[in-house]
């Protein structure tokens, strides 16, 4: 095992071992190879470069409390990432190619996997990158897949639990109406960059966007989707411009399995008034407690019209809280995973 601080991992990049690479060409997927090589040679008229031929997945393995290793719903990540390489016409791999390279990269790598104790895990970064060189616009004939992994932290420390602030995107929009905000493509992110960037300058850990056609709904944040709890009630947004979250949908399970109503509908921006408890969730963070969202005529203006709070600038909400561990716990073996949701290494 690698000498590594486990304890002050944070969620970045880490040089490993190996990356694991196939390619689709003339039709069919070459058997998978890991590389040392981190630096891929590239032609510069790659689709990737000029029209953003590029989807991407991200997902978790653990080592348990009983010493096994854990891949949480990576079943899951292959159909997402089929979905979003259909939605490019882009060849995707199979589901059990999928899982085959994700595991190869846990064993090329598992001298990076951190123990158990430390709330840390490797994270694996699936991409799907169209690769022969073309002019006009197109989708991307040829294509590299490859599944990277790097050990990780928390964006927000060791308790992973710590709330943060959020803003609304009153004047930018992550997708277009009838655009490709459901699916995990790179150009997604690219349009979100600046907006979050100038959020975060701005001292708020989280950007929360809007729904683009009417600017009246809650769609998601910039880095994930978003959640509340109201009473005894779970709410997410229903939105053809959110991507689906595999965390999200694990979360709405596990609250139905405490007994809780579970509501994916949409979220009327005035609703936040009623909250009781709001959280950003995703692969990285399971879940990340929002104490407070401002309301400003526009990202850049430093009036802010109305502040939504919820619970304590300290603690994250219980039934947040309660939610958090359960996922986490079947992850690192310290609860039954009834579901079924994890795959051994």
């Amino acid at each position: 095992m690698q000498n590594l601080d486990w304890s002050n991992l944070a969620f970045n990049y880490s040089k490993t071992n190996a990356a694991i690479i196939s390619r689709y060409v003339d039709g069919a997927w070459t058997a998978p190879v890991a590389s040392r090589d981190f630096e891929m040679p590239f032609n510069l008229y790659a689709g990737v470069f000029h029209y953003a031929n590029s989807c991407f997945e991200g997902l978790k393995a653990f080592r348990g409390v009983d010493g096994k290793v854990r891949l949480f719903r990576p079943d899951e990540n292959a159909k997402r990432l089929q979905r979003s390489g259909a939605h490019l016409d882009m060849a995707a791999p199979s589901e059990a190619l999928f899982l085959e390279m994700c595991l190869m990269c846990v064993r090329e790598n598992l001298d990076f996997l951190p123990p158990y104790g430390f709330n840390a895990s490797m994270y694996l970064r699936p991409v799907l990158i169209g690769c022969n060189p073309q002019l006009g616009i197109a989708s991307s004939k040829e294509v590299l897949f490859a599944v990277l992994g790097s050990p990780v932290g928390t964006y927000s420390g060791a308790a992973g639990l710590t709330p943060g602030t959020a803003v609304l995107a009153r004047n930018y929009d992550r997708a277009a109406p009838n655009g490709t905000g459901s699916y995990k493509i790179a150009a997604n992110y690219a349009t979100s960059l600046h907006p979050y960037n100038m959020a975060h300058r701005q001292g708020y850990r989280e950007l929360l966007f809007l729904d683009p056609a009417t600017k009246t709904k809650i769609d998601e944040f910039g880095s994930s989707n978003f959640l509340a709890i109201k009473g005894n009630t779970y709410v997410t947004p229903l939105s053809d411009s959110v991507l689906p979250s595999i965390t999200n949908k694990s979360l709405q399970t596990v609250a139905a399995d405490f007994g809780m109503q579970v509501e994916k509908r949409p979220v009327p921006v005035e609703e936040l008034a009623e909250m009781d408890e709001v959280n950003a969730c995703g692969t990285a963070v399971v879940i990340t407690p929002i104490c407070s969202v401002d309301d400003k005529p526009a990202l850049e203006s430093t009036e802010v019209t109305k502040t939504y709070c919820f619970g304590s600038p300290e603690h994250c909400g219980p039934v947040s809280e309660k939610l958090y561990r359960r996922i986490r716990g079947i992850q690192d073996g310290t609860e039954e995973d009834i579901h079924n949701w994890c795959v051994f290494l």
